[in-house]
């Protein structure tokens, strides 16, 4: 079970952050990477647009990397 949250709070009381452990931080950050990962993954199956080999991918990231 995780530990409760604690709040900071400013002079009229309101909260205006929280503080987490490092691990409900950590465990925070890898549910919202796999969050981003499900929403690209449904952005790209509903585009319509044809998929592309992953090397060719990779090859045409690489190429415009080294173009900037």
């Amino acid at each position: 079970m995780s530990e409760p949250a604690r709040f900071l709070t400013n002079e009229n009381g309101e909260r205006v952050a929280v503080v987490i452990s490092i691990d409900e931080y950590e465990k925070m950050l890898a549910e919202l990477e796999e969050l981003w990962a499900i929403r690209a993954y449904d952005d790209a199956k509903t585009s319509g647009e044809t998929p592309a080999p992953l090397e060719d991918a990779l090859a045409r990231i690489e190429r415009e990397r080294k173009g900037k």
